[in-house]
C-alpha cells in the first residue's frame, strides 16, 4: 500500500509540470485553428481563397475591429486578438528582455550591410521566442506580436532632427542598402512564411521639424522628392519586398500622406508594385481633421483613408467606418478590399495554422540574449566607433599606465547605450565599468561626473579637475542624451519637442572641459555621444583625441573600452556630416536639398561624411575601369588597390562615389554608389571592386524624371568624401577614373 502510494506521489509529481505545459500551449493551439472547420482554416488553399472566405464570414463591425492595431477576438470564429503594434528598431523593444544594438544612426556608421542583416535575422529570432512565449501566457497585448514598425528610412536631412539617430543617416544610397539588409533580415526566406512583417517609415518627405510635424506641408521641389526623399522606399519595396509600409503624418504636396492615393496608390502599388499593407502613424487619421482641413470629423476621415489606400488604422478612427459605409462615404466593397490586403500579411505570417507547420514556431526562449547575439552586438558597437582626431597617436592608451582619471556626466551612464525605441536587459555595461575591467589591476582609476548634463553645477567648489590634473590620462565622456534628442514626447529637457536648436555641446560641458584643459596637461581623450552631430570646432583644440561613439547598445561599453586600450583598431564612418554650426544650415522647415548634406553642401563642414580614421594609414591606388566609353544602358567595371600603409592590422571602409561632371540639372557634388569593408594586414594590399550601373547614372530632373545623359562621369573610390578637408583631417587621398556615356 505504502508502495503503491509512493509511486503514485511521484507519478503526479512529474506528470503534473508536463499536464501544466500542455494547458500553457492550447492558447497557441486555439489561435492555430487545428480543427479545421471552415475554409480559412484550411492551408491547402491558397491564401486568396482563404483570405476570401475569412471576410465573408465577417459583418462590417468585425472588418472594421480588425483594421484596427489592436484587433479583437472573434469568438464565433475561433480568432484571438492581434496587435500589430509592435517595435524593433534596433532590437525588439518595449516588450521587456532583449538583445539591445546600437541606434541605427549607429548601424550606417558600421557601412556594413551583412553586418544589419544578420541584427535583423537576431532581432527576428528572438521576436518569435518572445510570441511563443506571449501566447502561452495568452498575453495579446501591445508589443506582443511579430508585425513590427520598422525600419526607419527618412533621410536625416537636417541635423536638428531630434529622430534622426533612428535613421541611417543622410545619404539615399547607404539608407536604401541598410533599409533592404534589416528588412531581408527580418522577414525570413522560407518559402511558404513570412518570419516578421517589416515596415518602411515614415512615408514620406517626414524629417522634422517635431512641433510641426502633426501639420506641416511638405513641398519640396519635384528634384528633390524623386532623388532625394523617395529612393530608400522604393529599393525597399522593390528590392527587399517589405510587407508594409507605414504613412506620415504631415501632409505632402497638399495632402495628408495618409490620404494621398498619388503616394499610396499611383507611386506605391501602380509604380512600385508594392503588395503589402499600408499602415497609418498612430492616430495619424485624427490629423485629417484636427490639422490638415482634409475632412470634417472621424467618418470623412476614415473613409477618404480607406479610399487612398491605407489599410491598418493605427488608433481608433476605424471604429467609425461602419457609420461611414452607412453614410455613403465608402462601400463595403471598398473596406473588403482594404481588409483583404491586410489579412494576406497575417496568413503569410501563419497565425491562423497549426505551429507544427511553421519553423518559426519552433524557435526557443534561449535565443533572447544569447552569447550569439552578444557577440553581434558587440560586432556593431565595435564597427560603429568613429575616430574624428588623434593628435600625436595619442590612442591607445596602454593598459598597465599608472593612473587613469575617467569623467563626465555619461561615463557610467547606461541610458546613453540604449538610444530609443530600445528594449532593455540586465547587462548593460557603462563606459566606465568597461575601462576599469580593461586596465591592469595595479592601474589608480578615479571617477567622478565633475559636471551635470546640461545645467551648471550648484555647488562651486569642485574637486574633479584638479584630481584630473594628476592623471597620466583623462577619458572624458561628454555629449548628449535621449533627454536632449528623440521623439516629441520624449526628450525631457528639449525646449523644442525633441529637436536641437542648436549643435553645440551643452555649455556646462565645454565650459568644464575649458577648465580641464587649463589644469591637465596629459592627454585628454574625449568619448562623445549622441545620435546627432556635435559641432563645436573649439573641442579639436582642447583635446588630443575625440571618439564618436553614438548609441552603441549594450556591449558598448565594451567596445568603447576596447577601441581606447587597443583591442580594437576604429572602423567607423560618419553617416552623417557634421557642420561647423547651424549657422551653416537652411531653415528647418525647407525640405528644398539645396545647401544639405555633403551632396549638396557647398561650405567646407567640420568633419564630412563618410570620414573616420584609424590606428592605421590607407592609401588608394591604381584606379581601372573596364571601359573608356559605353552607350547608354551598359555598366561599368571600376576597381582600384587599397593598402595599409601602417603597422597595425586593421579593416577599412573603400567608398565608391560618382560626379555628373556636365549635366542639365544640378546634381550631388558626389554620390555614395559603393560600400565594402576590407580587413587589411599590416603592410597588405587588396584589390575592391565596384559595378556602375546605369540607373547610378540616372539624372534627375526638375520635374522628377530619371534620365541618363550623354557625357563624362567621374568615379572616386577613397576612405571618405573626397573631398581636400578628408585629406587634411588624415583620410587617404581618392583616386579617381572618367568615363563617357554616347
Amino acid at each position: 500500500m505504502n508502495m503503491t502510494s509512493n509511486f503514485s506521489k511521484t507519478f503526479c509529481r512529474k506528470l503534473l509540470p508536463l499536464l501544466g505545459f500542455i494547458l500553457l500551449i492550447q492558447p497557441s493551439a486555439v489561435n492555430a485553428q487545428n480543427a479545421v472547420k471552415y475554409p480559412f482554416q484550411d492551408t491547402s488553399k491558397t491564401i486568396d481563397e482563404r483570405v476570401k472566405d475569412l471576410v465573408s464570414r465577417l459583418t462590417l463591425d468585425e472588418k472594421a475591429g480588425q483594421m484596427l492595431h489592436n484587433a479583437p477576438a472573434i469568438k464565433r470564429l475561433g480568432i484571438l486578438p492581434y496587435s500589430w503594434w509592435n517595435e524593433a528598431l534596433h532590437g525588439v523593444a518595449r516588450t521587456g528582455r532583449a538583445t539591445v544594438f546600437p541606434e541605427n544612426v549607429g548601424l550606417a556608421a558600421t557601412f556594413d550591410e551583412d553586418l544589419v542583416y544578420r541584427i535583423g535575422q537576431a532581432i527576428s529570432d528572438e521576436a518569435w521566442a518572445k510570441y511563443n512565449i506571449a501566447q502561452r501566457l495568452e498575453n495579446y497585448g501591445q508589443y506582443s506580436g511579430i508585425t513590427f514598425y520598422a525600419p526607419n528610412v527618412n533621410i536625416f536631412r537636417d541635423p536638428r532632427w531630434g529622430r534622426g539617430q533612428e535613421t541611417y543617416g543622410e545619404d539615399p544610397f547607404l539608407t536604401s542598402r541598410m533599409g533592404v539588409a534589416y528588412v531581408k533580415g527580418m522577414q525570413g526566406n522560407d518559402p511558404k512564411y513570412l518570419k516578421t512583417a517589416a515596415c518602411a517609415k515614415h512615408y514620406v518627405v517626414h524629417s522634422g521639424p517635431e512641433a510641426l510635424r502633426h501639420s506641416y506641408d511638405a513641398e519640396p521641389p519635384m528634384k528633390d522628392f524623386m532623388e532625394t526623399y523617395v529612393p530608400a522606399f522604393e529599393t525597399l519595396v522593390k528590392e527587399g519586398k517589405v510587407e508594409s509600409v507605414m504613412c506620415a503624418y504631415n501632409r505632402t504636396f497638399g495632402k495628408p500622406c495618409c490620404g494621398s492615393s498619388f503616394l499610396l496608390h499611383d507611386l506605391l502599388r501602380e509604380k512600385w508594385g508594392f503588395t503589402g499593407y499600408v499602415t497609418t502613424d498612430c492616430w495619424a487619421i485624427q490629423n485629417f481633421y484636427l490639422h490638415h482641413g482634409a475632412a470634417k470629423d472621424s467618418l470623412e476621415a476614415c473613409a477618404l483613408a480607406i479610399k487612398s489606400g491605407v489599410n491598418l488604422n493605427c488608433g481608433n478612427e476605424f471604429n467609425y467606418l461602419p457609420a461611414a459605409v452607412r453614410k455613403g462615404l465608402v462601400t463595403e466593397k471598398e473596406v473588403d478590399e482594404a481588409l483583404s490586403q491586410l489579412l494576406r500579411t497575417r496568413f503569410r505570417l501563419g497565425l491562423f495554422d497549426s505551429p507544427n507547420e511553421n519553423p518559426y514556431a519552433k524557435i526557443k526562449e534561449e535565443v533572447i540574449g544569447s552569447q550569439q547575439n552578444i557577440d553581434l552586438a558587440y560586432e556593431a558597437a565595435a564597427k560603429s566607433l568613429v575616430l574624428l582626431q588623434n593628435k600625436n597617436n595619442t590612442l591607445p592608451l596602454k593598459k598597465d599606465m599608472k593612473s587613469l582619471y575617467v569623467v563626465g556626466p555619461y561615463a557610467a551612464n547606461q541610458d546613453i547605450l540604449l538610444g530609443n525605441y530600445n528594449g532593455v536587459n540586465s547587462r548593460l555595461t557603462t563606459i566606465m565599468q568597461a575601462i576599469v575591467g580593461k586596465v591592469s589591476a595595479g592601474t589608480s582609476v578615479n571617477y567622478r561626473i565633475g559636471v551635470e548634463p546640461s545645467a551648471p553645477n550648484k555647488n562651486s567648489m569642485n574637486y574633479s579637475i584638479g584630481e584630473a590634473a594628476d592623471a597620466d590620462a583623462v577619458v572624458a565622456v561628454f555629449g548628449i542624451s535621449g533627454v536632449f534628442e528623440g521623439e516629441e514626447g520624449e526628450s525631457t529637457a528639449s525646449t523644442s519637442r525633441g529637436d536641437r536648436l542648436d549643435l553645440n555641446l551643452p555649455q556646462n560641458q565645454l565650459d568644464y572641459l575649458r577648465e580641464l584643459k587649463k589644469k591637465c596637461k596629459k592627454p585628454i581623450i574625449l568619448v562623445l555621444t549622441g545620435g546627432s552631430p556635435i559641432c563645436t570646432p573649439e573641442l579639436a583644440d582642447m583635446v588630443d583625441a575625440i571618439l564618436f561613439v553614438w548609441y552603441p547598445g549594450q556591449e558598448g561599453g565594451h567596445a568603447v573600452a576596447d577601441v581606447i586600450f587597443g583591442d580594437v583598431n576604429p572602423s567607423g564612418r560618419l553617416c552623417i556630416t557634421f557642420p561647423k554650426s547651424v549657422s551653416q544650415l537652411p531653415a528647418f522647415e525647407d525640405y528644398s536639398m539645396k545647401g544639405r548634406t555633403y551632396r549638396y553642401m557647398t561650405e567646407e563642414p567640420l568633419y564630412p561624411f563618410g570620414f573616420g580614421l584609424s590606428y592605421t594609414n590607407y592609401s588608394y591606388s591604381n584606379i581601372k575601369t573596364d571601359k573608356d566609353k559605353i552607350k547608354k544602358g551598359q555598366s561599368v567595371h571600376v576597381t582600384a588597390t587599397v593598402s595599409n600603409t601602417g603597422k597595425t592590422a586593421g579593416e577599412e571602409v573603400a567608398q565608391l562615389y560618382i560626379t555628373d561632371v556636365k549635366a542639365s540639372a544640378p546634381t550631388p557634388l558626389y554620390a555614395l554608389k559603393g560600400t565594402k569593408r576590407v580587413k587589411l594586414a599590416a603592410g597588405e594590399s587588396k584589390e575592391v571592386s565596384f559595378e556602375v550601373t546605369p540607373q547610378m547614372m540616372e539624372l534627375v530632373t526638375v520635374t522628377g524624371e530619371k534620365v541618363i545623359e550623354p557625357g563624362d562621369f567621374k568615379v572616386y573610390i577613397a576612405g571618405s568624401t573626397p573631398s581636400a578637408l578628408s585629406i587634411k583631417l588624415g583620410g587617404a587621398a581618392p583616386v579617381s577614373k572618367t568615363f563617357s556615356v554616347k
